[in-house]
């Protein structure tokens, strides 16, 4: 396991302080701001830490409703509203200055037999082997600009832009964040934790919630040749739903298949699917953000 994973692990276990209150610390992207998929992780993990061994998480629900600040620690208060005999419901709201950050639903269930099938179909994409990853992509990126141009990116950024990560991505088809180009509304990457992680299944999902935020929203902003890191856009989480239907590692490569149907209201509309490479689906995501251009408002 990488030093940047092992550190995303600890981060993702929190510290618990009372029966139903953890407290948990954040991994510094560079952007001053808490990673929204950071907090759907925490969340999860703190609701799962007050839920029976036997039940794991098959759906969550989430709001984003204040940024976060990633030099502070962010509280988790864990609201246990229902233990049915084969349900589990949390609540669980993120807090930090006394403010509500985040608001999560998460429902849990006792492993059982049933109706099995999967109409949905894998892409079919080339293999992650033949692919760059994001991270080299963004060095290609910086090197082919301006000097004058790198210049105006804080360094702080530009090192964040390039830093090792705990997630390795690999797009299919690439764009470039700093000179997006307009295309259709979906993405295609593979995903895969940077190192092995043990045999326990719950962390497993809480990192697949963490990286399911990663690309998500960007999706929506393609078909508009618009990226989060242009100074005129306003790009933030709304709202993020995902569900898990069947037994996956993240330490293997997962197909993450993104598509946008919609976006009005200076707000776009994602939706996404986790496979394995057998074509196994395994996970799949919603998500709403606000999409605002500062020169139009």
């Amino acid at each position: 396991m990488s030093t940047v994973l092992s550190e995303l692990v600890g981060i993702l276990g929190l510290e618990r302080i009372e029966e139903n209150i953890f407290r948990g610390q954040s991994q510094n992207l560079g952007w001053g701001r808490v990673f929204g998929g950071q907090v759907i992780g925490q969340a999860l993990a703190a609701a799962e830490q007050t839920v029976p061994s036997e039940r794991s998480v098959h759906s969550l629900h989430g709001y984003f409703m204040r940024p976060g600040d990633s030099e502070a620690a962010i509280a988790y208060l864990v609201d246990p509203i229902r233990d049915g005999r084969s349900f589990t419901t949390r609540r669980v709201v993120a807090v930090q200055d006394g403010k509500a950050i985040f608001n999560l639903s998460a429902s849990f269930q006792i492993t059982e037999d049933g109706y099995d099938h999967q109409d949905a179909e894998m892409p079919e994409v080339v293999g992650p082997e033949s692919l760059l990853s994001d991270r080299a992509l963004a060095q290609r990126y910086l090197e082919r600009m301006p000097a004058k141009v790198v210049d105006t990116i804080p360094a702080i950024m530009r090192e964040r832009f390039v830093a090792e990560r705990p997630i390795e991505v690999r797009p299919i088809s690439p764009n470039d964040p700093l000179k997006p180009k307009a295309g259709e509304p979906i993405r295609r990457a593979w995903f895969r934790t940077n190192g092995e992680l043990p045999d326990v299944a719950s962390v497993h999902q809480y990192l697949l919630a963490y990286a399911s935020d990663f690309q998500l929203l960007g999706t929506a902003l393609d078909p508009h040749g618009a990226s989060w890191m242009q100074p005129h856009m306003q790009v933030a989480s709304l709202d993020h739903a995902m569900w898990f239907h069947r037994p996956f590692r993240f330490d293997d490569w997962l197909l993450y298949d993104m598509h946008s149907p919609t976006s009005s209201g200076a707000r776009g509309l994602a939706q996404g699917r986790f496979f394995t490479r057998d074509g196994t689906l395994v996970a799949t995501t919603m998500q709403e953000g606000l999409m605002r251009d500062r020169r139009s408002s």
